[in-house]
């Protein structure tokens, strides 16, 4: 076999639709785009356009409201923290707050801080943990099996006020 013998698998390359080269190519004329006007045209954007009628995503209701402002926490459950602690990637002797968390892996990266949750057990004793929020739930697991919960900046969730 030489290098000039060499050649593709039928099929493999297609060849290009050449559009307007005459009516007998069967693309010739508006090259398949239809008749006239602006879509026949090249460059045009008309995405929900409805020929002036008011479009489907205008006679909508609106519903709700985003804000802008809102803070975006990273929500970590006691379980999760557990198995990291257990894995020995998570480091329970030290204060467990948002830069070990990311290093241990348990977080991708900081948001706005950290909120704690309860969930699943939690057994590991003498856990400080340096969070943004907390649950009421969190803090009683926590203090249950001999740690602590210090809230940086933020507060405890509501219903453990």
């Amino acid at each position: 076999m030489r290098l000039n013998q060499i050649s593709d698998k039928p099929g493999a390359n297609k060849a290009k639709v050449r559009v307007g080269r005459g009516i007998g190519s069967g693309l010739g004329k508006t090259g398949g785009r239809g008749v006239k006007g602006q879509k026949s045209r090249s460059g045009v954007a008309i995405n929900g356009f409805e020929g002036g009628q008011m479009p489907l995503h205008m006679r909508m209701p609106k519903r709700g409201f985003n804000n802008a402002f809102a803070k975006k926490f990273n929500a970590v459950r006691l379980d999760r923290v557990q198995s990291y602690i257990d894995s020995g990637k998570l480091d329970a002797k030290g204060v467990v707050d948002a830069a070990a968390l990311v290093k241990a892996g348990v977080i991708r990266r900081v948001r706005d801080g950290v909120r704690l949750i309860n969930g699943g057990e939690f057994k590991a004793s003498k856990v400080t943990f340096r969070v943004n929020y907390a649950s009421a739930g969190a803090i009683a697991a926590v203090e249950a099996a001999g740690g602590k919960v210090e809230i940086d900046g933020g507060k405890a969730d509501k219903d453990s006020e």
